[in-house]
């Protein structure tokens, strides 16, 4: 079951941990996987701003790394007094293992709106066959 509350408390306060040094841009994901187990993840910049990392697919990554592959949800909350959406590369990356994803959006204040990440990302990329 989904708590986006809890996520997204999650995410805020992993956003402290950002390393926007040059944007000051700070970003904070929580990543819910089927298994019950939450992974964060922070933006990090790089003085070559092509090699950034956002937040979102550090979330992924780590869970990938520990070999979770199914999510859930995942919270995104930033600074902004804005809601946070995930860039089009981390929404290509999180279709790549579900279209149906729940994506918390919040604000600074922890506001939040979900929506489908196949709402965001409708006809999404992905390759046919082969195991995972």
């Amino acid at each position: 079951m989904v708590n986006p509350e809890k996520l997204v408390k999650m995410a805020l306060e992993a956003r402290k941990k950002a390393y926007a040094k040059y944007s000051g841009f700070r970003v904070g994901a929580a990543l819910l996987t089927k298994s019950g187990k939450i992974y964060t993840g922070v933006n990090v910049e790089n003085s070559s701003y092509g090699l950034t990392v956002c937040a979102e697919r550090v979330a992924v990554f780590k869970a990938v790394s520990e070999g979770e592959r199914e999510f859930v949800a995942i919270a995104i909350a930033s600074d902004s007094p804005d809601k946070t959406a995930p860039c089009g590369a981390c929404r290509q990356v999180l279709y790549e293992f579900s279209d149906d994803l729940d994506v918390i959006m919040a604000d600074r204040d922890g506001n939040f709106e979900i929506v489908k990440l196949k709402d965001l990302l409708p006809r999404g990329f992905r390759l046919g066959g082969g195991e995972y």
